[in-house]
Parts: C-alpha cells; sequence; structure tokens
C-alpha cells in the first residue's frame, strides 16, 4: 500500500511523462486526487521535483547495490541503458527537470551527487581499475543517451558488450 506522499509523487510523475515540467501543483492535485493544500502539506514545487529524482535515484541505487553484492554492478550498469517503456518516459522527464536545473531554475537533490559518486567508487571497487571503470560508465551513459533520445540498444547487443569488456555477467 502506498501512502499519500508516494501517491503525490506518482501523480506527480505521470504528469511530468505528459511533458509537464515543472507539474503546476494544482494538476498534481488533481491527478493525485487530494486537494492543493494536500500537496502543499507533503511538497512544494522544488521538494516535489526533488522527490521524484530522490526516488529515482533510490531504485538505480538499490539495483546497483544488490548487482554489486554479486560482483555484477559493472554489467548491471550497462544493462541500465536498457529502460523500458515507461522507464523511457519517466528518464525524458527527467531529462527536462535536468534542464530547468541547468537554467538555475532547480538545485538537484545532494543525494544525486553522492549516488554518482558511491556508483562510480563501486565500479571501480569490481573492476579493480579506475580507466576501465571510467570506460564502462561512460558506454553506459552513452547507451542509456541513446536510450532517451529513441534509439536503444537491444539487450543482445548489451550483452555482447558486456561480455567483449570481460564483465561478469550475473543475472542477466
Amino acid at each position: 500500500m502506498t501512502n499519500a506522499r508516494d501517491h503525490i509523487l506518482d501523480a506527480a510523475e505521470r504528469l511530468l511523462i505528459q511533458g509537464k515540467v515543472p507539474p503546476p501543483l494544482q494538476a498534481v492535485a488533481d491527478e493525485a486526487g487530494v486537494s492543493k493544500g494536500g500537496v502543499l502539506y507533503h511538497f512544494t514545487t522544488q521538494t516535489l521535483l526533488h522527490g521524484v529524482i530522490e526516488r529515482a535515484v533510490r531504485m538505480a541505487d538499490e539495483r546497483l547495490t544488490a548487482a554489486a553484492e554479486s560482483g555484477s554492478m559493472a554489467a548491471e550498469w550497462l544493462r541500465l541503458s536498457m529502460p523500458d517503456e515507461h522507464e523511457r518516459r519517466l528518464y525524458r522527464a527527467m531529462l527536462s527537470m535536468l534542464r530547468v536545473s541547468a537554467m538555475g531554475d532547480l538545485d538537484l537533490p545532494r543525494g544525486v551527487d553522492e549516488a554518482v559518486h558511491r556508483w562510480e567508487r563501486m565500479l571501480e571497487e569490481e573492476l579493480a581499475d579506475a580507466a576501465r571503470a571510467q570506460v564502462v560508465r561512460l558506454v553506459g551513459d552513452g547507451l542509456f543517451l541513446n536510450a532517451l533520445t529513441g534509439h536503444p540498444p537491444s539487450a543482445a547487443a548489451v550483452e555482447q558488450l558486456i561480455r567483449h569488456l570481460g564483465l561478469a555477467a550475473g543475472s542477466g
């Protein structure tokens, strides 16, 4: 069962996917089936956007941490470049939020930078080579950008890259 805060974040996420960046709080309230005051009890516009970003980062972090524990974080990093249709739409919405951030209208939550640094450390620890870890990270970033722009890699292509790079495949 989701709580009111998660229900509001779900509504904001749906509006972001529809291209409403940032989503008007009244529209979030309408989408969530709550009053605007109910939204304001939990969020401002900025904390609402932070909440959506933090939740997406938390989900990726859980997936990557579990993979790191099994020694296959590098392969999982590359697999993150194959978002399903819902994830792809959400990530595109998040890119729109990053554009808002780049213009200075939204500061990203501190947790995003911390997560990126943690993921980089996990890659370096697993691969025991900073340069190789950077190659894997940049390949994954490039694949991910291709997916966001409508050219996602196939699962077979990603698995071929994992093998070519000599990465522990994990559950794939």
